[in-house]
């Protein structure tokens, strides 16, 4: 069985200061510093957890942050990513414009109407991209290249010969 887990003991400069931000106004470092000082008493996180409903996680997490950063754990840091990076070069937008003119039937696909999400799926399988992307990437990567989504529906055809004289008998 593993044994509990608890913070370090704390000097009294970091008690003081664990001890302020309980009147903090700011609910994040409130938390935290209600987590670290009942984590000092030797609380269990589960304990912890129910007591402050929330999460068991979440005082495992404070806990260890606070282990890494010390005091610096008790200000919310940015939940902004670190760097942004366009899933979709211009090399791989044009593929992707490229796989729009192909029947998604190609590639294996049960359908004949493409879809944003099979788009992505399809993306993904062949290579394109590293992991599954979302819609809106596929959104934005056909933008890039002047290919609005309600335009893209447009060019898209069937392969079926009968296609244009059905779609031209339906639209008189």
């Amino acid at each position: 069985m593993k044994a509990p887990l608890y913070v370090r003991p704390l000097s009294s400069a970091e008690r003081e200061k664990i001890e302020a931000g309980l009147r903090s106004y700011d609910a994040f470092t409130l938390r935290r510093s209600q987590i670290l000082l009942a984590s000092s008493r030797e609380q269990r996180p589960s304990a912890i957890a129910r007591h402050l409903g929330c999460a068991t996680q979440t005082v495992r997490n404070a806990i260890h942050a606070f282990e890494q950063e010390g005091l610096g754990c008790l200000t919310r840091e940015s939940s902004r990513p670190k760097t942004v990076q366009a899933e979709f070069d211009q090399a791989k937008c044009e593929a992707l414009r490229a796989i729009f003119h192909q029947n998604p039937w190609t590639f294996g696909k049960p359908t004949s109407l493409w879809t944003l999400g099979l788009a992505a799926a399809v993306c993904f399988e062949r290579g394109l991209t590293e992991k599954q992307v979302s819609i809106e990437t596929i959104r934005l990567a056909l933008k890039r290249v002047g290919v609005g989504w309600q335009r893209a529906k447009h060019w898209i055809t069937s392969p079926d010969p009968k296609y244009r004289r059905e779609k031209n008998g339906a639209t008189r």
